[in-house]
């Protein structure tokens, strides 16, 4: 739980910019379109201040090292009662489950600090929120409990596919490079980035709808405010864009995916053969 939690606030600082350029190119109907990450990176530091790619990140921070902690916690322990732990033996199944099961529980933790997240990363977010705090309690007396849920289904439809994909890349991979399991860190941020751009890439329509549920209630549109599921954001994200509104962000997506999966599953490996080492010691 230790080494999960380090990874996971690792992973997400270093990558936050990135990921909130994201965020603004999947809004829908935002007037903020950016052609590209770097043109987005211009426009934000140029007409809000360079700060601003990382408003929200201590919501990242609060809830991504408890959240990793279960993550990491619960892959191992469901990897190892299914077999997955023996040296020189591929267990696709045992990657596969442990990895669906370890987001099912993190998620659950982490979705409403993601919420926080997405709202403080819109445009002009400075004028309706001052901190952390204050956007929970915005969102809360406005729209309630369930806002900070309302995509925790959409987010599974995306992160258990996404997850099980990449863990099953990450131990094919792995595996191939390093059969003995033993700690290699070029074996793990190569393992970690592959897999990660892979999983992201196809799993990139999920997330566009995620980001649509969790920043709706501070939309102007009304149409877009009623928006109250997964089928309903399809619905009317096929409307107004179609297919090619599935597949916004998809760039930046892929480019903050490989490298933030890279340092996790570094990070994670790292200090997880460090505590062995002790342990052993």
């Amino acid at each position: 739980m230790a080494a999960g939690a380090f990874a996971g606030i690792a992973e997400h600082t270093v990558m936050y910019p990135i990921d909130a350029i994201k965020t603004r190119m999947q809004l829908v109907n935002s007037g903020t379109a950016y052609k590209g990450m770097i043109e987005g990176t211009v426009k934000i530091a140029s007409g809000e201040g360079i700060l601003k790619l990382w408003r929200g990140m201590s919501s990242v921070v609060v809830g991504a090292g408890p959240a990793h902690a279960v993550y990491f916690a619960t892959y191992e322990a469901v990897k190892h009662a299914m077999g997955g732990n023996q040296a020189g033996q591929h267990h696709p199944l045992a990657a596969a489950t442990s990895g669906a099961a370890a987001t099912i529980a993190s998620d659950a933790f982490m979705n409403p600090f993601d919420v926080i997240k997405q709202r403080m990363q819109i445009q002009n977010s400075s004028k309706m929120y001052r901190s952390m705090l204050d956007c929970a309690r915005y969102v809360y007396k406005n729209e309630g409990l369930s806002a900070f849920y309302v995509s925790y289904p959409t987010t599974l439809s995306m992160t258990v596919p996404f997850t099980a994909l990449q863990f099953l890349a990450y131990e094919s991979i792995s595996t191939s490079m390093n059969p003995d399991k033993k700690y290699d860190p070029l074996t793990h941020c190569t393992a970690g980035a592959v897999a990660g751009g892979f999983a992201a890439a196809l799993t990139t329509p999920m997330d566009v709808i995620k980001t649509m549920l969790q920043t709706r209630g501070s939309a102007a549109d009304a149409e877009l405010r009623s928006v109250n599921g997964f089928t309903a954001g399809c619905r009317l994200m096929y409307q107004r864009e179609g297919l090619r509104g599935f597949f916004k962000g998809m760039k930046p997506r892929v480019v903050t995916t490989m490298p933030s999966t890279a340092i996790c599953w570094s990070a994670y490996e790292f200090s997880k053969a460090y505590f062995i080492r002790r342990n052993t010691a």
